[in-house]
């Protein structure tokens, strides 16, 4: 099946009938790595922040079938906005003391934020809510954004390792020229591109590139980059992409629920962007609701639900922040790992 990420905004996975596999929540853990805030506790961190977004911020901001409040930027995001500008001032600090340490002059290097998590989460959402919040600090204006699509293989070659079915899974990016991006941008060089993926046309657009040039803060949005590599026997260092992150996020919610946000948006873009004949998913917008209704869940459980379950969730304890949604795209708690 070569559509199998018909509707992903990232390329990727999810569940079969797994919920009882799933690792245990922080919640459940009894000796666990993280403090726990429901979503009052964590909406009163927030303390002096101030909103600078307004709501026709939001209609550019929100997602194709999640709709931002001012509340939820407000009781979430203002004071992870908040955290996170704590923590790019401390880091600040310390490259500035390794580096005259070192007796090295300080060269700027970007503060990476990695957010992960299924189709249809909402990561694209929150990677553009925090872009727009984060830039508004004075102390880094700068900030931009990718996501690890563009380091998907071309589909040409995906056919030639016969893996277009997997598109979205580990083995269909490009993991050297992701780290290789990463390495280049942490190590403070001012010019790196990196390549751009077209859900339109659903490969990459190999004329077009974006430029990273040296910002204040890069945020990586991707659906598998908080997984680790396999250790090799020999002791040897491999590098994972987690290991240039700063900081990272885990975007959770409910099995049930994320099929459910995978069917929506489906059944929308069905009637919207898969209408144009160019589009290459145009072919679903000719299928009737029952049939259009059924063929998203097919790729929903056996291509996006087998990769969640397979290779995303179990990043899950990595992040050092989780997000937990409800039904209605409203994250009800919060999880920080302590320090």
């Amino acid at each position: 099946m070569d559509d199998g990420l018909a509707t992903s905004a990232s390329a990727g996975g999810a569940v079969n009938d797994g919920a009882s596999r799933q690792p245990a929540s922080p919640r459940e853990l009894p000796f666990s790595p993280y403090r726990e805030f429901s979503r009052a506790e964590w909406a009163r961190l927030r303390e002096d922040t101030p909103m600078t977004l307004v709501p026709r911020d939001l209609e550019q901001l929100s997602g194709v079938t999640e709709e931002l409040s001012m509340a939820e930027v407000e009781q979430i995001y203002l004071p992870m906005s908040r955290l996170l500008n704590l923590y790019v001032a401390a880091t600040q600090e310390l490259y500035a003391a390794t580096g005259r340490f070192l007796g090295q002059r300080d060269i700027k290097v970007p503060f990476i934020i990695g957010i992960a998590g299924s189709v249809a989460v909402g990561k694209s959402t929150t990677a553009r809510v925090l872009k727009a919040l984060l830039a508004r600090w004075p102390d880094h204006p700068r900030v931009d954004l990718i996501t690890t699509d563009g380091f998907l293989f071309p589909n040409a070659e995906l056919e030639r390792r016969g893996i277009m079915h997997r598109k979205g899974f580990p083995e269909s990016f490009d993991g050297t020229r992701l780290l290789s991006f990463l390495a280049r941008v942490k190590s403070g060089e001012a010019h790196v591109e990196a390549p751009v993926y077209s859900h339109f046309h659903y490969d990459i657009l190999p004329e077009q590139s974006i430029v990273i040039e040296r910002p204040d803060i890069l945020i990586v949005e991707g659906l598998n980059v908080l997984q680790p590599a396999k250790p090799p026997s020999n002791g040897d260092a491999v590098p994972f992409v987690s290991d240039f992150f700063d900081f990272s996020i885990y975007l959770d919610a409910d099995m049930a629920i994320l099929e459910q946000w995978y069917l929506t948006r489906f059944m929308k873009l069905r009637a919207t962007a898969f209408r144009d004949p160019a589009a290459y998913f145009h072919r679903y917008s000719t299928l009737s609701p029952d049939a259009a209704h059924e063929r998203a869940l097919e790729i929903w459980r056996t291509i996006n639900q087998r990769n969640l379950e397979e290779n995303i969730l179990p990043t899950r304890q990595r992040a050092r922040l989780i997000l937990r949604k409800g039904n209605s795209h409203h994250i009800e708690s919060v999880s920080l790992r302590k320090l």
